[in-house]
């Protein structure tokens, strides 16, 4: 069984271009993304999917400081990128996670990566219906279904997102070309937000990595983040995927 994790990096954004380049105490966000997700015990690989953007050499230079393979691609048909970056691995399964989630969760992969597996779900996250904060989002799918939709999606959406044509047509929502199951948490934390699409989000990111560090557990972020009320309004009025078509 192997199991790899993919996450999409890019330099171009319409709100933040270069966020994944932003440093916090001398760590760009993406070195502090790939240092956590590379955590992840049931993951035999972590690819960084970048474009053919010029300024993306430098996410290809971080990825290789890591010692992790990066893959140049399409700009805007990220279905593709994925494929691409994936389909030479010989994967069983592929794990998708993004760079504007700097604070991404391996213990929050494994769990997931774990139920999808031993359920032989085609698709599983935890993002059909979200209760955990924006920024730990999980999604695993079967190589097998990640070929279909490349092969099947057509519409601009699909191509640009990635897996909106399997989880729309699995059976978390009806549909019979591929089995899902979306991982709930036993609180709704989704009011939470610990991504960055907008500089106040990065703000809160950085007070974040500066109070209690950057090797925290969801949890400890959210718990803080309860406490310090002042500081979850920074960007607390930032809907959830509002910058979903830019990534």
């Amino acid at each position: 069984m192997k199991v790899i994790a993919i996450t999409q990096a890019r330099y171009g954004s319409s709100r933040m271009p270069g966020k994944v380049l932003k440093i916090i105490n001398g760590k760009k966000l993406l070195q502090i993304h790939l240092e956590r997700a590379a955590k992840a015990k049931k993951i035999d690989k972590l690819i960084v999917a970048t474009t053919i953007e010029k300024e993306a050499i430098e996410i290809v230079s971080i990825a290789e400081q890591l010692r992790l393979t990066a893959y140049r691609g399409s700009i805007n048909d990220v279905l593709d990128r994925y494929y691409q970056a994936a389909k030479n691995e010989l994967a069983d399964y592929v794990v998708r996670i993004t760079s504007d989630c700097p604070l991404i969760d391996p213990r929050l992969m494994d769990k997931i990566i774990e139920i999808c597996i031993v359920g032989n779900y085609d698709y599983c996250s935890n993002t059909i219906h979200p209760t955990y904060p924006d920024g730990t989002d999980v999604e695993i799918f079967k190589f097998s279904a990640l070929e279909k939709a490349w092969k099947e999606a057509i519409a601009t959406s699909d191509r640009e997102h990635v897996t909106p044509y399997i989880w729309r047509n699995s059976t978390a929502k009806g549909g019979t070309h591929f089995t899902s199951f979306n991982i709930k948490s036993d609180t709704d934390y989704s009011e939470y937000r610990l991504t960055v699409d907008e500089n106040k989000d990065f703000e809160l990111i950085e007070i974040l990595v500066s109070e209690i560090g950057e090797n925290k557990s969801w949890e400890e972020y959210v718990n803080f983040l309860h406490k310090n009320p002042a500081i979850f309004n920074i960007n607390a009025s930032i809907k959830r995927n509002e910058g979903y078509t830019e990534r």
